[in-house]
């Protein structure tokens, strides 16, 4: 496989508030890892709380000795929701923090993938984009039971808000996607500074392209900016048919 990840904290804001991992190799009894994490807070304890939370899923990913991946990354993202959560309590200056997190490993013909928040997984397959992770926002679950549709003010207004973050509350809960090596030739991880601006037929045209891995993550970023750019914008896209 080849991948490449990128960040930008684009036009607005004055910091970047995302982090991201990516290695093929070793991590524990995961042969490769790939996170995403698009923090929240003031903008020093959202950076902080982006960084610290992918370290402490490492840290515990590197410690484990078991070979079954979802309660792998279960445990380490509880566990780096139990450091955010109690920091964010214990210090006001980073009271209120938390971050988003979409984590994925290549396991035994599988891809699994741990969600918590808005940011996002696609899969492509035969150049058509499947959105593998479920938004935890409030706008998801309005448009969910029909109250609004995407082009609706209140959608516009609302779709930073999201509902569930690692470090938000005591417990986390963390939702578990399975889908078989054979359903995939491309991945897409991203947080919402790309999703906001770039719909997704303009993000599965540019995946769908001729270029390579590096060129199709900076164009998807491009797009972005040019579409405004009004958040940090984080671009991991990995293509399992293309060798290092």
């Amino acid at each position: 496989m080849l991948f490449f990840a990128i960040t930008d904290k684009g036009r607005i804001r004055e910091s970047n508030q995302d982090y991201v991992f990516a290695s093929d190799t070793d991590a524990g009894a995961l042969k490769n890892l790939f996170i995403v994490a698009d923090g929240m807070g003031g903008h020093l304890a959202g950076e902080y709380a982006s960084e610290q939370s992918v370290h402490v899923v490492l840290d515990e990913v590197r410690k484990k000795e078991k070979k079954e991946p979802v309660p792998i990354l279960e445990s380490a993202i509880k566990a780096a929701n139990r450091r955010i959560y109690e920091e964010a309590s214990g210090d006001p200056g980073k009271y209120g923090m938390g971050t988003t997190m979409v984590a994925a490993t290549f396991f035994d013909g599988h891809l699994y993938v741990a969600n918590v928040g808005d940011s996002r997984l696609y899969v492509m397959k035969d150049n058509e984009l499947t959105q593998v992770t479920r938004d935890h926002s409030v706008v998801q679950e309005l448009i969910k039971n029909g109250s609004i549709d995407k082009d609706s003010e209140i959608y516009r207004e609302k779709k930073h808000v999201i509902t569930r973050a690692v470090g938000a509350e005591k417990e986390v809960r963390i939702d578990i996607f399975d889908v078989p090596f054979d359903d995939i030739d491309q991945v897409l991880l991203c947080t919402d500074g790309l999703t906001n601006m770039v719909d997704d037929t303009a993000i599965g045209d540019i995946l769908s392209g001729d270029n390579k891995v590096k060129q199709k993550a900076e164009n998807l970023v491009e797009l972005a900016l040019e579409n405004g750019g009004e958040d940090n914008i984080t671009v991991l896209l990995i293509d399992i048919r293309e060798d290092m």
